[in-house]
């Protein structure tokens, strides 16, 4: 029986639509594996993002994502806390440095030109921030570069740094007060023990036949002593000042200053000078360390009467001008040169000089005066003119 000749064609067209739905079912098949691998591909970087944004969010270290331009585009809920604010949307799209210290703007710049000019892919450096609230604090800040989207972004970690700072401050000061002994033992106090040598040498060789000079050698020995032993005093109390927080308490500067005077009368009236308190007619209270202040007044006092010759005038003041208390203690005295004004609070200031009754000086008193104001969150100033007295003003 010969075959059926339309059969042929039959089997060549079934043939060529099975081939064709194998290849639609390898295609499907093959469509589904790489929407399979997409599905995990973005079920990997949604998972990854998950836990990027659980890291950035909950992170106690401040974290921010910034672009070339160093706006903000990303701000961690610590970072926000740090600059004082409270919403994320109170720093994103800001610049990071218009949160920067002003003496350290420079900073960014540098970054910026380290990162996205040189490409250097990681920059580290220590800088001062201002919280919304005007205060500022030292953070270490550590960026690196990363691709998104086509560009480079910096991704920044901020972390605070200011008690170390503060530590670093401290054990400075503690070292500055090294030097400081250091210092006066090594010119300062020499003289005085140099002195009191000398003075016992000539007491052990001529005190049996001449002991009508014991006495005066005995005074100027005492003498020296009270030099070494003031020096001494100035130098721990510079030690003391550095290493202790002052705890001040609501203090009615009325009755501080009467008592400071008071205590002052007897030198003023064995010199011949006038001292006179001048207060306002109602209380003027300030949070002080009253020992630690004490320090000021008492400074301020015998400078004034050191300097002031015979029939001279000093006056204490209180005042509140623009509502804050200012002192001031006035002179009649000798003044100071213009040259020395610039000196004068200095440690160890080239301006000290001995008083008109040769009291002697350890060119700390106006150091230490300057320091104490300062700890109390006050300034002090000088106005002088050469034998047309001087006045110290502290503003409070």
């Amino acid at each position: 029986m010969s075959p059926n000749p339309s059969s042929s064609p039959t089997l060549d067209s079934l043939q060529a639509e099975n081939d064709a739905l194998r290849a639609q079912i390898q295609q499907l098949h093959a469509n589904r594996t790489a929407v399979a691998a997409q599905k995990e591909k973005d079920d990997t970087y949604e998972q990854s993002q998950v836990r990027f944004r659980t890291v950035f969010e909950n992170s106690p270290l401040g974290q921010k994502i910034i672009s070339p331009d160093l706006l903000i585009r990303q701000a961690n809920p610590a970072l926000v806390a740090m600059l004082g604010l409270t919403r994320p949307d109170e720093v994103v799209g800001r610049r990071i440095i218009d949160f920067a210290h002003p003496h350290f703007r420079n900073d960014w710049d540098h970054l910026q030109e380290r990162l996205w000019h040189h490409h250097i892919p990681t920059f580290t450096f220590d800088t001062c921030l201002v919280r919304a609230d005007g205060s500022s604090f030292w953070c270490q800040v550590h960026s690196i570069l990363f691709p998104d989207e086509g560009q480079e972004l910096g991704y920044t970690t901020l972390i605070d740094i200011t008690a170390h700072k503060e530590l670093e401050a401290a054990l400075k000061r503690l070292y500055d007060t090294q030097e400081t002994v250091l210092h006066l033992v090594a010119h300062d106090v020499k003289t005085p023990i140099a002195h009191i040598q000398m003075l016992t040498e000539l007491l052990r060789r001529d005190g049996a036949g001449q002991e009508s000079d014991a006495p005066k050698f005995l005074g100027l020995i005492e003498h020296a002593c009270d030099e070494a032993s003031a020096l001494l005093q100035d130098v721990l109390y510079i030690g003391e000042m550095d290493a202790t927080r002052l705890k001040k308490e609501p203090t009615d500067l009325n009755a501080f200053l009467d008592t400071q005077l008071t205590l002052h009368r007897v030198a003023a009236q064995q010199k011949g000078v006038a001292l006179t308190l001048e207060l306002p007619p109602h209380v003027v209270t300030a949070p002080l360390n009253p020992n630690k202040f004490n320090r000021v007044v008492v400074n301020l006092l015998t400078n004034a009467l050191k300097f002031t010759p015979a029939g001279g005038r000093v006056v204490v003041r209180l005042e509140e001008p623009a509502g804050r208390p200012r002192l001031s203690v006035q002179d009649t005295g000798v003044g100071i040169a213009p040259a020395l004004q610039a000196r004068i609070f200095d440690k160890f200031s080239t301006a000290a000089r001995a008083g008109l009754y040769g009291e002697g000086t350890t060119g700390l008193g106006l150091f230490i005066t300057q320091q104490i104001v300062r700890l109390h969150g006050g300034k002090i100033r000088v106005e002088s003119r050469e034998n047309a007295g001087t006045t110290f003003f502290i503003d409070l």
